[in-house]
């Protein structure tokens, strides 16, 4: 693949219209298609306002081309990411229809947060060149991208994707077993299953749950991950504390019947206005400006570190 890759993105809704910006950003001319049309026709304009927002060269929007066919879309890409609905016959359906118009060498990669690729990518006829690559959102902000391969993905084109997405400013991990949620959902939801069950079995309420996370660990979790955390403490005092801890933490493999009934009551968080607290529009308003700002900061930090390296 050239340094300067033709990248064709499928669908341009939240998350496909943030990886087209960030692939024009760095310096990839990028098609992009979309079922909706309104999605289609403000791709551009989104994207403009997000390179204002973040003070990024505006001009790079100019290397984003909306088509509303996606034979057109697909047909010399070297490299084709789909960013749809989580919808697994979608997505299936989807790539049957890339394969038949995308080049036979081109790279083929679902964005998803949890669905195994191998179910996704299971009936391409050349399933060597298909793998997952996970974006967090928004996908301009949050640096992560992990990079799944299935069992028949070719090692190249693992390598390729993983470079592809380091030379764009991402960091990408290598997930080397396709298993639903990869690493970064595992993890997430394993922290979320033991915080509803917290609420559930009356040890406190939500807002305690929220605060205590971000008032201790959470503060350190972005300069010192959970390994190296028990490496700093030593693997002795952590292997104590899980005898002691482990078998009280929920571990039952489904999802929470009180967070069943939150949803059966139609407390949908902030879509409802309620759901493990209440929200009015101000404080939705207030904590998605917060989360917003916070993200903003790291990436200016983290830009900040690479011209620093750049320039030693």
């Amino acid at each position: 693949m050239t340094a300067k890759a033709r990248i064709a993105v499928i669908g341009a809704g939240l998350m496909g219209h943030g990886i087209a910006q960030v692939f024009a950003l760095g310096g990839h001319d990028v098609t992009i298609t979309d079922s909706f049309t309104a999605n289609l026709d403000t791709v551009k304009a989104r994207i403009s306002a997000n390179l204002a927002d973040l003070g990024d060269d505006a001009a790079a929007v100019n290397r984003v081309t909306p088509n509303a066919d996606m034979a057109a879309t697909v047909r010399d890409a070297d490299y084709v990411v789909e960013a749809v609905l989580e919808d697994l016959p979608l997505k299936q359906k989807l790539f049957a229809e890339i394969e038949k118009h995308a080049r036979p060498d081109a790279i083929l990669a679902s964005n998803t947060s949890v669905i195994p690729i191998t179910k996704i990518m299971e009936g391409l006829k050349h399933r060597e060149r298909a793998l997952g690559t996970h974006w967090w959102n928004p996908p301009y902000l949050v640096p992560l991208v992990e990079v799944i391969g299935t069992p028949w993905t070719a090692p190249a084109v693992i390598e390729t994707t993983m470079a592809l997405h380091k030379a764009i400013g991402k960091t990408p991990v290598h997930v080397k077993k396709d298993v639903a949620g990869f690493v970064g959902n595992r993890l997430q939801h394993a922290l979320w299953r033991e915080a509803i069950a917290l609420v559930e079995h009356g040890i406190c309420d939500a807002e305690t749950v929220d605060t205590v996370i971000k008032a201790a660990f959470g503060r350190r979790l972005a300069v010192l991950g959970p390994l190296e955390n028990a490496d700093l403490v030593g693997t002795d005092l952590t292997l104590a504390i899980h005898n002691t801890v482990l078998p009280e933490i929920e571990s039952r493999p489904a999802a929470s019947p009180y967070l069943e009934k939150l949803v059966a009551d139609g407390k949908l968080g902030f879509k409802s206005g309620e759901g493990f607290r209440t929200w009015t529009p101000e404080q939705q308003k207030e904590l998605r400006a917060k989360v917003t700002q916070h993200l903003k900061a790291a990436r200016a930090q983290d830009l900040t570190k690479d011209q620093i390296k750049d320039r030693g």
